[in-house]
């Protein structure tokens, strides 16, 4: 099952929105944008590197990746 893209591009509110959420939940965002396997990768590398006090690291690295998104045409 493939999720509607929610974004039109770098710098849409998509995108904007998108960030937001994997600013809460990492890899949220790429849910929101369609991105299943993203998010999970976001999501479960960010639970483990906090028990190393670095999940910062990739929480930041996924608000990011959301925001700078671009779908292929």
């Amino acid at each position: 099952m493939q999720i509607p893209p929610m974004s039109n591009g770098q710098g849409s509110a998509g995108n904007v929105i998108a960030s937001l959420a994997s600013f809460f939940i990492p890899g949220l965002g790429q849910l929101l944008q369609g991105r299943l396997l993203s998010a999970i990768f976001f999501f479960v590398f960010t639970a483990i590197l906090w028990f190393f006090l670095l999940g910062w690291v990739i929480h930041f690295w996924a608000c990011l990746d959301a925001a700078l998104w671009k779908p292929r045409s």
